[in-house]
């Protein structure tokens, strides 16, 4: 499946000069971890990456190094090198998706509520930005193009390839409202819970599912409604919250969680 390259100047701002190396890892870990930069492809040449997190090249190449040296990426030289990504996610475990719940059972809660904020705000912004458009633009058929093409990618993805269409998706919406606080918001947010997601394995009633919420939250957004695209983003992350809060149930000898509506 051929990707539409992703606009990184939201997840990756100017990081705080104080902390440059420890926020330089951070940003690229989002990058990597989410999929923005999927396994195989390149990131921005060390030039542009250092000029767009505000920091020098050394410790761009000093944050890359450390990235390689875990086997998050490797470097290529010559005339079509740079840095690849290699990071693989780790294939879907329910056991797994259960411990991870548990652990975090104090921070799932927070979390969730700070995507829904994010997610459902990230909507309601980007329809109200349709509304205005919608009667004359290169910009609304621009941006309607974008989100109708990252619709297609989910649509179109495999099992495997499902989460991280599936994230791209999701944060185009925030990035299409043109604020790049709030795209760096829907990054955090959906990586506070990403480990979690990555290991509940995708099954394809929560696909279809899934597909037709999708479905709506764009119908939504492009008509401008904004008051029912925050609803629908609200009860397509409550699907997926239900879901997650049923991996806390979990016991030591069950795998299968009670709720399975959601997927995303």
């Amino acid at each position: 499946m051929t990707v539409a390259p992703v606009d990184l100047t939201g997840v990756l701002p100017p990081v705080r000069k104080g902390n440059a190396f420890e926020e330089t890892m951070e940003r690229l870990l989002t990058v990597i971890k989410l999929g923005l930069v999927g396994p195989g492809e390149r990131f921005p040449a060390e030039r542009e990456l250092a000029v767009q997190l505000g920091i020098s090249r050394l410790t761009l190449r000093e944050a890359i190094h450390e990235l390689h040296e875990a086997g998050y990426v490797c470097s290529r030289r010559g005339r079509f090198g740079g840095t690849f990504v290699t990071y693989e996610r780790p294939a879907p475990d329910s056991a797994v998706a259960a411990q991870l719940a548990t652990k975090n059972a104090d921070k799932l809660a927070d979390a969730l509520v700070f995507r829904l904020a994010v997610e459902g705000g990230a909507a309601e912004a980007l329809a109200r930005r349709f509304a205005s458009e919608r009667a004359g633009g290169a910009a609304f058929a621009t941006e309607r193009a974008a989100l109708l093409a990252r619709l297609a990618e989910v649509n179109g993805a495999s099992p495997q390839e499902y989460r991280r269409m599936d994230t791209l998706f999701h944060l185009c919406i925030s990035e299409l409202t043109g604020s790049s606080l709030l795209a760096s918001a829907a990054a955090d947010a959906r990586m506070r819970l990403n480990d979690l997601l990555n290991a509940i394995p995708v099954l394809p009633r929560n696909i279809g599912h899934a597909a037709r919420q999708h479905a709506v939250i764009t119908e939504s957004i492009l008509a401008g409604d904004a008051d029912r695209a925050r609803h629908e983003v609200a009860e397509h992350l409550e699907g997926t919250a239900a879901l997650l809060r049923g991996f806390l149930a979990l016991s030591d000898d069950h795998v299968r969680p009670r709720t399975a509506t959601g997927v995303l």
